[in-house]
């Protein structure tokens, strides 16, 4: 039996960076969200794990046989094996959580199959921080590293969503590491909509100073009227949310027409 699923993208409404902590990692406060297309995912049965990449972004992973999809099966432990074709459809080093959501997808599937052991959690939070929030796709509320997670009132479900990335890949390392270490308050409470309108991300400026086009990006789909544009995670994808259908297409016409060499997804907000 065939299963297969969509590694929903993986966006960062509001990114709170509070402190740097002694382990390394930083102290977060974040407002995930997922669109509805992603990268895509299909499994069938084979005598062990197996992990096959194609897709405009295939050519971008350095060693497929190390892939968080290999990891994550491995991880898991399932039996029997499953040969596993990722159309890698969402670029590399993006802010989009696209490894973290390839590895959700496999969760699922496997979930689906048989069921995820109990330590599931601990299990996806060992490949990466967005991982956990990726095995759901929904939008919630994350804290610590990203893996303390909690709900949110979604009233921004259905929303129509343009992401743009100049094809620039960032490494997530840099970016954090240019943080300049000031706090700049708690991300506000409320709904899914009331947090991102007020919250910001506090990773777009050292982005921005080791990758200028993320600032062109962002005036470039300021000027398309969105309800609210901004960068994802660490960069280099941007989003700008909208009103409507038709506001977010017109808008993706205006950039695929004025910068064509720029990577762009439409989409809803699941």
């Amino acid at each position: 039996m065939a299963f297969s699923e969509t590694a929903y993208a993986k966006i960062n409404l509001a990114l709170h960076v509070r402190r740097r902590r002694e382990d390394g990692y930083h102290e977060l406060e974040t407002l995930f969200a997922f669109v509805d297309d992603g990268d895509r995912l299909v499994a069938l049965p084979a005598s062990r794990d197996e992990l096959h990449v194609q897709g405009e972004f295939a050519g971008t992973l350095d060693d497929p046989c190390d892939n968080i999809v290999a990891r994550a099966l491995a991880g898991l432990a399932h039996v029997p094996g499953w040969s596993v074709q990722l159309d890698k459809r969402l670029p590399v080093a993006a802010g989009l959580g696209g490894g973290s959501a390839d590895a959700g997808a496999v969760f699922r599937m496997i979930g689906r199959r048989g069921g995820l052991p109990d330590d599931w959690r601990e299990i996806a939070a060992a490949l990466g921080a967005d991982v956990p929030a990726c095995v759901a796709s929904r939008a919630c509320v994350g804290r610590g590293t990203g893996t303390e997670l909690s709900p949110v009132d979604n009233d921004l479900a259905g929303t129509p969503v343009l992401l743009v990335n100049p094809r620039v890949p960032l490494a997530t390392g840099p970016v954090f590491r240019a943080w300049d270490g000031i706090d700049r308050g708690a991300m506000p409470e409320g709904s899914a909509r009331a947090i991102a309108l007020a919250g910001r991300n506090d990773l777009e400026a050292p982005a921005i100073g080791l990758c200028p086009p993320v600032a062109e990006v962002l005036a470039a789909l300021g000027a398309t009227a969105p309800m609210l544009a901004r960068m994802s995670g660490s960069g280099a994808t941007c989003f700008a949310l909208y009103d409507t259908d038709e506001d977010m297409r017109a808008a993706a016409e205006k950039l695929a027409s004025a910068r064509p060499g720029w990577w762009r997804m439409e989409g809803r907000l699941r």
